[in-house]
């Protein structure tokens, strides 16, 4: 009787995971079907092993393992990609996916099925009210935004220009809060002041661009206005 109530816990872990899997495959994510599969039966195997062995505290116990565990596995698929972070939706996907699977090992498949229903809700639903918030323009008045100035120079000219940019940032009182290398050629090379007021009045960076193009160093100068991460 133990026995099939294990193999039960585990397939209902399985159908369960396949439908939070199976849209993530569809998407493309980098933790597909299988791999959601996966993580939901096997908290649903460890939750029910601590259940059989030593009760309710057992369970309880290695589900708070299961927990940090998936801890781990969800920080293998966030990746940086430039100045973007990419894979924490899949992330969290894969923890409520654990949850999922705890749900069905400790016997709970009911509310397994409904965390899995509002996973779903999260990753489909709100995905056209995601859209209308990205393609909103940046205001001052309701996003925190953040401010660089792109410099391209000749790699000669490189700590010239550096110093240059800070110096002109810092005449129109706007810090420079990191310096950062975009990209990195034989001659050339891109250069972007990442600026510490999250505000910033347009015509001043204008002027400020304008007096780095006009040094000699620069060839070409810009900025630009983007959310913070």
């Amino acid at each position: 009787m133990l026995f099939l109530q294990t193999v039960l816990a585990l397939a209902v872990a399985f159908v369960l995971g396949t439908a939070i899997g199976f849209e993530r495959q569809w998407r493309q994510r980098t933790a597909g079907l299988r791999t959601t599969v996966l993580v939901a039966t096997g908290a649903a195997a460890f939750s029910d092993l601590g259940l059989r062995l030593e009760g309710t505290e057992g369970a309880v116990r290695i589900i708070a393992y299961v927990v940090s565990g998936i801890g781990f596995l969800g920080a293998g698929v966030i990746l940086k990609d430039g100045m973007h972070i990419r894979g924490l939706n899949t992330a969290a996907t894969l923890w409520c996916s654990a949850a999922v699977g705890t749900f069905c090992g400790a016997g709970l498949p009911a509310e397994g099925v409904a965390l899995t229903l509002f996973v779903l809700a999260g990753n489909t639903l709100l995905r056209p009210l995601v859209n209308w918030v990205n393609r909103r323009p940046i205001s001052e008045g309701t996003t925190e935004a953040q401010y660089r100035v792109h410099v391209t120079c000749e790699r000669d000219n490189l700590s010239a220009v550096r110093d240059l940019l800070d110096e002109a940032l810092q005449r129109a009182s706007y810090p420079v809060r990191d310096v950062q290398t975009l990209s990195e050629g034989e001659d050339q090379v891109e250069l972007a002041a990442v600026l510490v007021p999250t505000t910033a009045d347009p015509a001043e960076l204008d002027a400020v661009v304008a007096e780095l193009e006009n040094s000699g160093f620069v060839k070409s100068a810009t900025w630009t206005v983007g959310a913070t991460a």
